[in-house]
C-alpha cells in the first residue's frame, strides 16, 4: 500500500498547498482534500472498515488536521501525519465496532445459520488475494487507478482525475487498458478460476 501521495511533484504540490492553507486559503484546502482523501480512503479500509465508517474516518482526520494545524511541523511532513491520524482513527473506530455488549437477561431464540459453506468464503478469501497480487504487479499508474476504483460505487472521474494528476478523458481509457493487463496476468495464474 503507498503511504505517500505518489511521485515527488505531488508531494511538492501537496507541501505547497499545505504551506497555503497555514496562510489561511481555502481553496488550498479544498485542493488539498482533494488530492488526498483518495489515499486516506485506502489506509481506512485497509483496517477492514466497511465504506460507511471509512467515510467517517476520513471526514475525522481531515477535521482533525484543521483542529491541529500546528501539530505538523513541517509542510512535507504533512502526508505521514495524515497517514498517521487516518491509521489511528481507523483502528480505533474498528475495536469500538468490535466490542460485544453483553446480551440482557432474555433468552434468544436459536438462530439458523443461512451463510455459505466456510468453503465458500476461503475460495473467496484466496481468489481476493490471487487478484490483488496480480494488480500488485501492474504499473504504479494501474495500481493507483484501480485502488482508487475498486473502492467507490460510482466513481467520480474529475475527483480521480484531480487526485491522480491526470486528465479527466483519459481515466477510462486508461482504466481500460489497466483491465486488460490485469487479465492477461491473472489467466497466466494456475490458482485463478472464474466464479
Amino acid at each position: 500500500m503507498m503511504t505517500t501521495a505518489g511521485s515527488p511533484q505531488k508531494a511538492e504540490r501537496n507541501s505547497r498547498l499545505f504551506r497555503d492553507v497555514l496562510a489561511g486559503d481555502r481553496d488550498a484546502l479544498d485542493e488539498l482534500i482533494v488530492q488526498c482523501t483518495p489515499m486516506l480512503w485506502r489506509v481506512a479500509r485497509s483496517t477492514g472498515l466497511d465504506a460507511a465508517s471509512c467515510a467517517d474516518v476520513v471526514q475525522q482526520t481531515w477535521l482533525t488536521l484543521l483542529g491541529h494545524l500546528d501539530r505538523v511541523r513541517a509542510p512535507e511532513a504533512l502526508i505521514a501525519w495524515l497517514v498517521t491520524v487516518t491509521r489511528r482513527e481507523a483502528v480505533h473506530l474498528a475495536t469500538a465496532q468490535s466490542r460485544t455488549r453483553p446480551a440482557a437477561t432474555e433468552t434468544f431464540e436459536p438462530l439458523t445459520d443461512d451463510s455459505p459453506p466456510v468453503e465458500h468464503a476461503l475460495l473467496a478469501d484466496e481468489r481476493q488475494r490471487v487478484l490483488w497480487r496480480a494488480v500488485n504487479q501492474l504499473p504504479p499508474r494501474c495500481v493507483q487507478l484501480i485502488q482508487v476504483i475498486a473502492f467507490h460505487d460510482r466513481a467520480d472521474y474529475a475527483a480521480i482525475a484531480a487526485a491522480l494528476g491526470m486528465p479527466k478523458g483519459s481515466i477510462g481509457p486508461t482504466r481500460g487498458r489497466c483491465l486488460a493487463k490485469l487479465r492477461a496476468l491473472l489467466s497466466g495464474q494456475p490458482d485463478w478460476s472464474q466464479p
